[in-house]
């Protein structure tokens, strides 16, 4: 693996992780509401070490590329990533303005990441 490679990948990967955190944290707490007990339960400790393990990932794109163009795509990433599992898993619809705000905002995370 080259030494771009292993970055690219490892920051998709870890964005990936992230946003399967998120949709987890999203159908549990809407479940479960925010409360003590929700805090308590098996979700929440896969919802930790998923993210723990994400985080390390983040660390190490973020040794290995500039701060600047990783923030940016990691940006676009969760844009993306967000959603399209919004929409496939949890049945969210956004109206029109909001994804032309979301094509633009990912626009503008690429002209960051790649300038």
């Amino acid at each position: 693996m080259s030494s771009v490679s292993a970055p690219i990948l490892v920051l998709i990967g870890s964005q990936l992780l992230f946003t399967v955190s998120d949709l987890l944290g999203r159908l549990n707490m809407v479940k479960t509401g925010f409360t003590l007990d929700a805090f308590l339960s098996g979700w929440f400790l896969a919802y930790t070490l998923i993210r723990i393990v994400a985080t390390f990932g983040q660390l190490y794109v973020l040794s290995q590329v500039e701060v600047g163009r990783t923030v940016a795509i990691f940006g676009a990433g969760s844009i993306v990533a967000s959603n399209v599992l919004g929409w496939l898993v949890l049945k969210e619809v956004l109206t029109l303005n909001a994804y032309i705000g979301v094509t633009l905002a990912i626009i503008a995370f690429f002209i960051l990441a790649f300038r």
